[in-house]
């Protein structure tokens, strides 16, 4: 690859990295062209030499978000190697992961423009409610109990629906309570006062 094919990759890689944490942080409406650009250091002419459209840009940054969030979820699981799934609820049930959307968990964020979304978003968060059921139950799919099975769909439904109202709730005791209390029930242990 000759340097401007480099640079050119280099710069479409920035700016998906960018709008993937700004889709995290404020989902696929919001972030426009022209400031993914100029955060990324780059005119809003250069646009069209990296994407076809703003939704090629969406769905890709969406994808690479979800992606990123996997990766995430994975090292959690490996924290606590007796018992991966404690791991996971902890790092995922904290107020770090709270306090950062833009490095969090596309589920969170995507789930209800997935929806609403054609199918290749429909199918990229698929993938990710799938491999993040694997990761929980710790089995491959199609290998896993049916009892392992529902009980990694339990635990990822609280999961993201606890991160979600714990980020959505004026009240910040409401909100760590929330984030505490799920990941108590989960684990099995008594809830904190």
């Amino acid at each position: 690859m000759g340097h401007s094919q480099a640079a050119k990759a280099e710069s479409r890689d920035r700016v998906l990295k960018i709008a993937a944490r700004r889709i995290r942080e404020e989902g696929l409406t919001r972030p426009g062209v022209a400031e993914l650009m100029n955060e990324a250091g780059l005119t809003h002419g250069g646009f069209y030499k990296h994407f076809s459209s703003r939704e090629d840009l969406m769905r890709q940054a969406a994808a690479l978000a979800l992606v990123d969030g996997e990766t995430k979820m994975a090292r959690a699981a490996r924290r606590n190697r007796e018992e991966p799934r404690t791991g996971l609820i902890d790092s995922y049930l904290s107020a770090r992961h709270r306090d950062a959307p833009g490095t969090g968990c596309a589920v969170v964020t995507l789930g209800a423009a997935a929806g609403r979304g054609e199918a290749e978003m429909k199918e990229a968060y698929e993938k990710q409610v799938r491999s993040y059921l694997e990761l929980i139950s710790g089995t491959e799919d199609g290998e896993d109990s049916d009892e392992a099975r529902a009980d990694a769909m339990l635990t990822l439904s609280a999961m993201v629906g606890a991160l979600l109202m714990s980020r959505a709730v004026a009240d910040p005791e409401l909100s760590d309570q929330l984030l505490r209390t799920v990941a108590a029930r989960l684990k099995g242990a008594p809830v904190p006062s």
